[in-house]
């Protein structure tokens, strides 16, 4: 006799989230709440130093922005196999996960997140149609979080006027 298991949904229950595009020079933020927001929006970056630096500006951000859950891009080769970055970016993670134990965290694939946002800004007015090397790394940061949103379809909250690819 054969017996059919129900997994239940995965049901999430996140409010305010903060992504990293974690890089040794800058790290890119973005930020969405699904109450408040129409879509991931950039949110600055962060000049590197080092981790724990780093995880000290976080922790500012958590408290001042009441973030529950963190995301962390994680590069891919476009054939699925880990990066020179991968290993380094999941050690950072998993420091996260001890430091900011109330949250929920979560990894993203961030393959080709970068390019996307070069291509973005060539054809945005807000960027003056220009690639702005300042405002790349939240912008992918914000690419990245789109991708996290869309894959867990948490943006059903809000409408159907509001894209998550399109909003530029």
């Amino acid at each position: 006799m054969t017996h059919l298991i129900e997994k239940e949904p995965i049901v999430f229950d996140l409010k305010s989230i903060l992504c990293l595009d974690y890089g040794t020079k800058v790290v890119g933020l973005a930020t969405y709440n699904s109450k408040r927001d129409p879509y991931p929006l950039p949110f600055g970056r962060i000049i590197y130093k080092s981790d724990d630096l780093l995880i000290e500006e976080l922790s500012k951000i958590i408290e001042e922005e009441g973030i529950d859950t963190l995301v962390v891009g994680v590069p891919y080769l476009t054939d699925g196999t880990p990066t020179k970055m991968t290993d380094r970016i999941m050690k950072f993670w998993l420091k996260c996960q001890s430091t900011f134990v109330s949250l929920n965290h979560y990894t993203q694939d961030e393959t080709l997140s970068s390019f996307e946002a070069k291509e973005r800004m060539k054809n945005l007015p807000q960027y003056n149609f220009k690639i702005n090397l300042k405002k790349i790394d939240e912008l992918a940061a914000s690419i990245i979080l789109e991708d996290f949103v869309k894959k867990n379809n948490l943006a059903e909250s809000t409408s159907e006027k509001y894209p998550i690819r399109n909003h530029y």
